[in-house]
């Protein structure tokens, strides 16, 4: 039974690790994790931030003075660091134009692979993915204490942020239902598995290097600063005094940061350079975009905080040809040759289409039974087209059936309602992992309620949608617009 292929299972598979259940379709917390652009932010992040007056730390004082020394910056240089309500965060010194240059860091001053190849640790750490040699530079650094060049920078990074990696069990509880909550254990099963392979094979046989051999805990700071201060390019990049730069909703472009050749026609070094994508008024925060296609879920794992724009209330639905049904082969060509594959993950967002594909693959996965002719090698060429619109009554009640018991199963699933969220949001006073607690799982639930209240439409037009067949009689004159039988006469 071609309904036995949609059978649908609840699974959040492990980020970063590429191994997935088999299913045939169903809705997986799992999500591809790559760096991207990652800046620290420890509250609820608003559109609008004011400044806090209040002297910075004597911590940043100091980095700010270390600034000046390397001639990182001078007089000229229009922002500084300021308290704000995100922590810390650059303030303009002057009125800055937009797509001004706002600083400007020599590449000695970054951190990245190529960091980590000229230090001590460099030989033992040539084989090592990026983020894992990064972490354990800034590990080794930060155990020397002041006798580190880099200690004024270290000693500005926090302890933790408000990301979930770094939230209790309890805490955790708050998100639970959520595939944020899946993606977040299986970041943190990954970082501890990838630090006891890295005790095991470089931190103990190196004891000169490490006489207070880091923790586990240690490894996820380091990892949650790279996580949420490097920068994507040209590869995985700390680059101090611009990994200050906070977020902000009113930005809607990403090119602000590139990496430029320093003043002079025969300059040979290279200077990271950020340009502020909005005019500021003196005294006003400078913010940058982090990234407009991240979900909240990202923006919460990444830097601990969520975003206010409601389109990055997201859900990923994960669709899965399964390996039994006996059409596999022909659908997994079609699926390929369409960039798909086996498994296909779509991020639904609030208030917005479904992503294109995303039909054509659920027709795609249900189509069987007198629906089967499809698939002939007739028909193959054209087929991807011919899914965009509805195939067959069956085909189409499928689909709607099976998504819409899984909206349900899954919305059963969170411990609070919509309604109970949007109201403890309402009356305030929570905490910032609360608030983004109550954000995350009320905003998966906003769009799992828009997908089943989609495909409850689409069911109540069954009878009224214009199938695959019809489509065909018409096109050939058989059936007329209305849907009349043209009876042809003879002459």
């Amino acid at each position: 039974m071609v309904a036995s292929l949609l059978s649908i299972h609840q699974s959040t598979p492990y980020p970063i690790l590429s191994n997935r259940p088999e299913g045939s379709i169903c809705f997986s917390g799992a999500r591809n994790v790559s760096f991207q652009l990652k800046k620290p932010s420890f509250f609820l992040n608003s559109a609008v931030s004011t400044v806090n007056n209040c002297d910075i730390s004597p911590k940043v004082e100091r980095f700010w003075e270390w600034l000046k020394d390397e001639g990182v910056v001078s007089a000229k240089t229009p922002v500084k660091p300021g308290a704000v309500p995100e922590g810390l965060g650059l303030i303009a010194t002057r009125d800055i134009s937009r797509n001004e240059v706002i600083l400007e860091v020599p590449k000695k001053f970054w951190i990245n692979s190529d960091t980590v190849a000229a230090s001590e640790i460099g030989r033992i750490c040539s084989d090592q993915k990026p983020w894992v040699s990064i972490s354990l530079f800034l590990l080794m650094e930060k155990l020397k204490g002041e006798d580190s060049k880099w200690s004024n920078y270290l000693d500005t990074l926090p302890q933790v942020t408000n990301s979930t990696i770094y939230w209790s069990e309890e805490e955790l509880h708050e998100i639970q239902g959520t595939q944020l909550l899946g993606t977040t254990r299986g970041v943190k099963a990954y970082v501890e598995n990838e630090f006891e392979r890295i005790k095991e094979e470089i931190i103990l046989p190196n004891k000169q290097l490490f006489p207070q051999p880091p923790t586990v805990d240690d490894f996820y700071w380091a990892f949650g600063m790279l996580r949420s201060m490097a920068f994507p390019r040209p590869s995985l990049t700390m680059v101090p005094f611009a990994d200050l730069i906070n977020h902000s909703a009113k930005v809607d472009t990403e090119d602000h940061a590139h990496e430029v050749r320093g003043p002079g026609l025969f300059s040979r070094d290279y200077l990271y350079q950020i340009r502020s994508p909005l005019a500021v008024k003196a005294g006003d925060q400078v913010f940058i975009q982090y990234g407009l296609d991240k979900s909240n879920a990202d923006m919460a794992l990444d830097y601990g905080f969520i975003d206010s724009r409601g389109d990055r209330d997201a859900f990923t639905l994960t669709l899965e040809l399964s390996e039994s049904d006996k059409f596999y082969d022909n659908k997994l060509d079609i699926a390929e040759s369409n960039g798909l594959g086996e498994t296909a993950h779509f991020d639904i967002k609030y208030g917005q289409p479904f992503p294109p594909g995303m039909l054509q693959y659920l027709r795609l996965i249900a189509l069987g039974g007198t629906d089967a002719f499809l698939l002939e090698a007739l028909y193959i060429n054209s087929l991807w087209e011919l899914l965009e619109l509805p195939i067959s009554r069956d085909n189409e009640e499928l689909i709607c059936r099976v998504i819409r018991n899984t909206c349900k199963s899954t919305l059963s699933s969170y411990h609070t309602t919509i309604e109970e969220d949007e109201k403890l949001l309402l009356e305030g006073n929570l905490s910032p992992r609360m608030e983004i607690a109550v954000g995350i799982r009320r905003g998966e639930k906003r769009v799992l309620q828009q997908i089943d209240d989609i495909f409850k439409g689409r069911e109540m037009e069954l009878d009224l949608l214009e199938y695959y067949q019809e489509r065909r009689l018409k096109s050939v004159g058989v059936v007329g617009e209305q849907g009349e039988i043209i009876f042809w006469e003879t002459r």
